[in-house]
């Protein structure tokens, strides 16, 4: 695994660097032994240090993890315990869905290859070509395989993602649903059905 370890206006000794190594180490073998990268950023506020650590663990694996502490490695081990957490609850999810979808298919959704409207009508016996502008862009919709899951195993899966929105198929209903992000920090839940 390659470690990137940088401050900003801290020093990051080979003690700190060690510490680091060691910590992230630990952790990947013991969750995650293919784990690609990872960037550990320290810096000091008003006394404290913090640290930030993001680590890309896998395909479309990314988790992060922030700590403050009075001290460079105080704040690691914190930012590194919330980074663990995170890596176990995922694995757990992912080991825990393995063993339920041993009996269950995906379900594949179809969705069809839709042109845009155009700006004017234009009759079939017109002799002129459509420039490309006039066209507007075309809607392509690609058949994507949709998981099975429960509300709060989307919303677990999108903490892990760290993506904006995830597209999921509910367990209870079989309806199509979205969790989401808010601005707020929040988790949203979009059910058609209610």
């Amino acid at each position: 695994m390659q470690i990137t370890v940088a401050g900003k206006q801290v020093d990051t000794g080979d003690a700190i660097r060690f510490h680091v190594e060691r910590g992230l180490g630990t952790i990947a073998d013991k969750y995650f032994d293919q784990a690609l990268e990872a960037r550990v950023v320290f810096s000091k506020d008003r006394g404290f240090f913090a640290c930030d650590i993001n680590l890309h663990a896998g395909r479309n694996v990314t988790m992060q993890g922030h700590g403050t502490g009075t001290d460079a490695h105080r704040a690691f081990d914190e930012a590194c315990d919330h980074v663990g957490k995170r890596l176990r609850r995922y694995r757990r999810r992912v080991n825990e869905h393995a063993r339920s979808r041993a009996n269950q298919h995906m379900v594949r959704s179809s969705i069809p290859i839709l042109s845009a409207p155009m700006t004017r009508e234009i009759e079939e016996d017109d002799e002129m070509e459509i420039p490309n502008d006039m066209m507007g862009p075309a809607v392509v919709a690609e058949a994507a395989a949709l998981q099975r899951l429960t509300v709060s195993q989307a919303a677990l899966q999108l903490d892990g993602h760290g993506a904006p929105l995830l597209m999921f198929r509910n367990h209870a209903s079989g309806e199509v649903n979205v969790v989401y992000r808010r601005p707020d920090g929040h988790v949203g839940w979009l059910d058609p059905g209610m």
